[in-house]
């Protein structure tokens, strides 16, 4: 499976759980840790918490290597490592605080309109 797939797996697996405001940001050219990361937010901590779960989850089914996983148990910001994938789970405040979409304003931004349910 390609990175971009991983990407459209957990895409689909966090809208599935109503994850507000996601964002693809393709880092190929700026980041060594991965191809792409992908930044979405949850009203609450359960919320934050049922997100990381259905990524991780979805990845299992697909096959998909979940390598590493942060910040479950505070489920303020959880990061969920797909190997090329890296998600990034927030409560709305702290993804305002750490505000990595301009930390990683260089990377492009990847349509994922047709991934996500409007």
């Amino acid at each position: 499976m390609d990175s971009k797939e991983i990407l459209m797996t957990a895409v689909k697996a966090a809208d599935d759980k109503r994850a507000e405001d996601i964002v693809a940001l393709d880092v190929q050219e700026v980041s060594l840790m991965a191809d792409y990361f992908v930044i979405m937010d949850a009203n609450s901590k359960r919320q934050v918490q049922a997100i990381a779960e259905a990524v991780m989850e979805q990845a299992h089914i697909a096959g998909i290597d979940v390598k590493r996983v942060e910040g479950k148990q505070a489920g303020e910001w959880v990061l969920v490592d797909l190997g090329d994938v890296i998600v990034h789970v927030f409560q709305k405040e702290q993804r305002q605080f750490y505000n990595l979409e301009k930390l990683w304003s260089q990377a492009p931004l990847v349509n994922i309109d047709a991934w996500i349910e409007a």
